[in-house]
């Protein structure tokens, strides 16, 4: 595994690539493997706004089949346009950000703390999931003075929107082997 990211390392040009992209602060694991297939898997950003490929579905059929297929094929660019919608929202809203930061913060201290010593509150030892509770305790009058529940649904609600727009007036791409279908007269 590593012969082989030392060779997509030299094979790579200079300047930007999957490994750049990637914040530092996602560490090696699950998640960040993750993000990594969903950018390798991602479609070219042209083809996706290609004012030219949308049209209006001719019936229902076809709307059904489009949303399938264009959900399916643009999966990856479709988490793209999710996480650009959280962020959107996220700097938007500067009271989202200090509830954000409150929440972040006190994770950071507990683990802070937890590198010098063991955590105990009122002479018991505290887990580490009951210490990031207590943070999230702390920090929910924050996020719930910056409205995160409606945050929250208008994220959802604006990616479904945008996607389901998108996936049921983009014409479908042309799969290799794919036979072609005839038409009822």
């Amino acid at each position: 595994m590593a012969a082989e990211k030392d060779q997509q390392k030299d094979a790579e040009p200079e300047g930007l690539s999957a490994t750049t992209l990637l914040p530092k602060l996602i560490p090696s694991g699950a998640g960040r493997e993750w993000l990594e297939r969903r950018r390798a898997t991602i479609r070219p950003w042209s083809s996706f706004v290609d004012q030219r490929r949308f049209s209006r579905p001719r019936n229902l059929g076809e709307l059904c089949q489009r949303l399938v297929r264009n959900v399916e094929y643009y999966q990856s660019n479709y988490v793209f346009v999710f996480l650009g919608l959280i962020l959107y929202c996220v700097v938007t809203s500067p009271m989202l950000l200090v509830a954000l930061a409150v929440f972040f913060g006190a994770c950071y201290i507990l683990y802070l703390r937890t590198l010098q010593s063991k955590f105990v509150l009122f002479g018991r030892e505290v887990s580490p999931a009951h210490q990031y509770a207590l943070a999230g305790g702390v920090s929910f009058p924050f996020f719930w003075l910056a409205g995160a529940g409606s945050a929250v649904f208008w994220v959802l609600g604006a990616t479904l929107v945008v996607i389901g727009s998108h996936a049921a007036f983009h014409q479908m791409e042309a799969v290799d082997g794919e036979e072609l279908q005839m038409e009822p007269v």
